[in-house]
């Protein structure tokens, strides 16, 4: 039977004041600041105040704004114009007189004014794209921005405004007080640009028909921000970086060609007036179907409307109530399903629409991980509160809007489809379908925070792909997990290990984050997978993490918040893992420095000597001891490999007299003594999850709290004693923790490997 104690190495001493007092003619090293890992994020932290606790909950006097929408859209398919007229109401929540209102004008970013395309790096490479290339050096440059007719109030008088780049700052009459509401309404158009050409977020993709399909979004002035952490979020939109929205309640008529099939945010108003009798019967059966989509508009009919070009109008209207913004698809190319799927209380409909590019891929699997993707997002967070979630097929697309996004994964002309074209469509429907949830909901600064967004989603969305693969085998490899990119500890280890000259903290605003995919999705995510995982456990995150997602729906949080809240909600402080995996580039690496081979022994070793004459002690100013010498060191002999426990006449006696005869019999009598030394040359704390084989060949797993570095953040020893040989001692063996060098983790240390054997090792089996 085995037995592993953990004893300090400073026990070997046993005697209080043994250090020896600096000469006065030494000289001594500078003060210096607190730079321990182990800080609290004071520093770092915002004092909390009545708007956000120290819990990080709101606070009680926490508000919001809100801004309410109606509005009048007109597509037109043959221009490719899109114009709108719209009303909004804006409530003042904050207890802050507003003298101006900002209102956010996305789609000036594509004006040919624009600054963005100045701030981007013209470096040459050896390839680009092809319609990168004709977009950058051959084309004139595509007018798309806002053309605005009109800004007036509720009176319909001419209101001033003042529009700079991507903003545009209205001018009230008077100022708007504490609990008051101002109504005013533009008028504009734009050209519509073709987002498979540009890559945009929203525009059309055109087919060799004639046809298009349209994802329409960030269409209309949208108020920005106002909070008690900032202000006014006015921050210039540069392309990349997203959005940061109020809540609002959207009433919204659509027009578009007859023939069209629509959808968008909110619920349907006019089903009966848009939708034909057979279509009607579907979407009745559609609402009773858990299990298999049922199609609303199937590829035949597409097709046979796809065949002409309606010259009449269809106007679809809708309501989205408390949502931050507002999307729309449309094309008469528009294969159409759903299906219903059961939140909690909630009778959420699954949908998909796509045009025939899409299939066979997207009539078999799209709404079904739109549906899975919803059950598990609501179970790490809460029940999914809308009537619908809309997965749209797009080219090179991946965006979300409340209720509605686009999404890529298109076959081949023949239908055929690879793997990775497969779990490229899974894992962006997953993702954007999550958006939902972060941040349309839980509605954090995209514009400041993208980690907020796109890295917790990621995360949720890897516990999402392991859900689905589970529940749907069949769509997965056999016997195969779910390959998901982002998540696992090991998939972040070539990002961390990279050059830091090209790194920033995930702590940056995403428009000045240097690798953004990495930066912003990936470290985030494993990060947070790795707190699962591996230090707080599943039960203690989730629930943190759901405490989180539920104070803070339809609410703004900010990182602190966020932080505050996995904290108060487990206990266990977590100051040196914000601060290590979000405020810096540093990254893990631990290893085993060394393994030495200990005797414990009657004989005083030379370590105790030199104390005792440099204090002037003997033998008799010492209390009762027990004596640790190495294998390797000057005062072994080989008579110490036969003694034993039972031999050390302290030892012996020591237990009778503290322990009862029936205690006695308890004691362990471990055969072996090790001091490992554990190294760590990454920033980063981590616990040390260590597996240590025997020599009979089992194993047994200890895992070291971070806090073990508290005071050591360069390397800590532990004595392990065993009944049996150690031969072998492996850290992180699951790699679990993103270590960057897995040279240092084994005991003995593994042979490095050649190119032929890294070869061999790679296809063996």
């Amino acid at each position: 039977m085995k037995l592993v104690k953990h004893l300090s190495l400073i026990a070997v001493f046993l005697i209080a004041g043994m250090t020896f007092a600096q000469e006065e003619d030494e000289k001594r090293e500078p003060g210096h600041y607190n730079n321990n890992s182990f800080k609290q994020l004071y520093e770092e932290f915002s004092t909390p105040n009545q708007y956000r606790s120290a819990s990080g909950a709101p606070g009680p006097n926490y508000y919001q704004q809100q801004a309410d929408y109606v509005m009048d859209i007109v597509l037109d398919d043959k221009n490719k114009i899109l114009s709108g007229f719209e009303t909004i109401t804006y409530t003042n929540n904050s207890p802050d007189v507003l003298e101006y209102l900002w209102v956010q004008l996305d789609q000036n970013v594509r004006s040919r004014d624009s600054k963005s395309p100045l701030i981007k790096s013209s470096d040459s490479t050896p390839a680009n794209r092809v319609g990168a290339f004709v977009n950058e050096y051959m084309s004139e440059g595509f007018d798309g921005g806002f053309n605005l007719q009109e800004v007036k109030n509720v009176n319909g008088n001419n209101i001033e405004y003042t529009i700079n780049r991507t903003m545009m700052r209205v001018e009230m009459s008077e100022k708007l007080m504490p609990g008051e509401k101002f109504t005013f309404s533009i008028k504009w158009w734009y050209n519509i640009n073709n987002h498979v050409a540009n890559r945009a977020r929203s525009g059309y993709e055109e087919f060799d028909d004639g046809n298009r399909a349209y994802v329409i979004a960030q269409f209309f002035p949208r108020m920005a921000v106002y909070n008690d952490v900032e202000g006014w979020q006015n921050s210039q939109f540069w392309g990349r970086d997203e959005f940061a929205l109020p809540f609002g309640n959207y009433e919204v008529s659509i027009t578009v060609p007859a023939d069209h099939i629509l959808d968008g945010t909110g619920a349907l108003q006019n089903r009966k007036e848009v939708f034909s009798k057979e279509m009607m019967k579907r979407y009745k059966q559609a609402k009773k179907e858990y299990d298999t989509p049922v199609i609303i508009v199937s590829q035949e009919e597409a097709d046979a409307a796809s065949s002409g070009f309606a010259t009449g109008t269809k106007t679809w209207k809708f309501k989205a109530e408390n949502v931050r913004d507002y999307a729309f698809a449309t094309s008469r190319r528009f294969i159409w399903d759903m299906m219903a799927v059961k939140i909690g209380n909630n009778e959420v409909m699954a949908v998909s629409l796509y045009p025939k590019e899409g299939n066979p891929l997207w009539e078999e699997w799209s709404t079904k991980v739109v549906a899975s993707t919803l059950k598990s997002y609501s179970r790490m967070t809460f029940d999914y509160p809308y009537p619908k979630a809309i997965s749209v097929h797009a080219k090179n697309q991946g965006m979300e809007y409340p209720m509605i996004c686009w999404n890529y994964g298109r076959p081949d002309e023949d239908g055929h489809y690879s793997e990775r074209t497969k779990y490229g469509m899974f894992g962006v429907i997953i993702h954007e379908i999550g958006h939902n949830f972060f941040p349309m909901i839980v509605n954090s600064d995209e514009r400041q925070w993208t980690w907020m967004d796109e890295g917790i989603n990621t995360f949720v969305q890897y516990v999402a792909e392991q859900d689905f693969g589970e529940s749907y085998p069949e769509a997965i490899s056999p016997n195969q997990k779910y390959p998901s990119r982002r998540g696992p500890a090991n998939n972040i280890v070539g990002y961390m290990s990279g050059d830091q000259g090209s790194m920033a903290p995930i702590m940056t605003k995403g428009l000045n984050t240097f690798n953004f995919g990495a930066n912003g999705y990936s470290k985030p995510a494993t990060g947070l997978n790795i707190l699962r995982e591996t230090i707080m456990g599943r039960d203690l995150f989730d629930y943190s993490f759901k405490i989180y997602a539920q104070r803070w729906m339809f609410k703004h949080p900010s990182p602190e918040d966020f932080f505050r809240t996995m904290e108060d909600a487990s206990a266990v402080d977590l100051d040196w893992f914000w601060r290590g995996w979000f405020y810096t580039t540093n990254y893990v690496d631990i290893g085993i420095k060394e393994v030495k081979k200990y005797y414990v022994t009657s004989k005083m070793n030379q370590g105790i000597k030199d104390i005792m004459e440099a204090r002037g002690l003997t033998e008799s100013d010492l209390p009762p001891l027990v004596y640790y010498v190495s294998e390797d060191s000057e005062d072994f002999d080989e008579s110490m490999r036969t003694e034993t426990l039972e031999d050390i006449s302290t030892l012996q006696e020591y237990i009778m007299d503290n322990f009862e005869p029936a205690d006695r019999a308890n004691l362990k009598n471990p055969n072996y003594f090790y001091e490992i030394t554990f190294v760590k040359p990454g920033g980063i704390p981590m616990p040390i999850i260590v597996e240590y084989t025997y020599s009979d060949g089992s194993t047994e797993r200890v895992t070291y709290p971070a806090q073990i570095w508290k005071t050591r953040d360069d390397s800590v020893g532990k004595i392990i004693t065993s009944d049996l040989e150690i031969v072998k001692i492996v850290v992180d063996p699951d790699e679990e923790t993103a270590d960057i060098d897995t040279s240092n983790n084994s005991w003995p240390k593994r042979k490095k490997l050649g190119e032929f054997d890294k070869f061999k090792e790679k296809v063996k089996g």
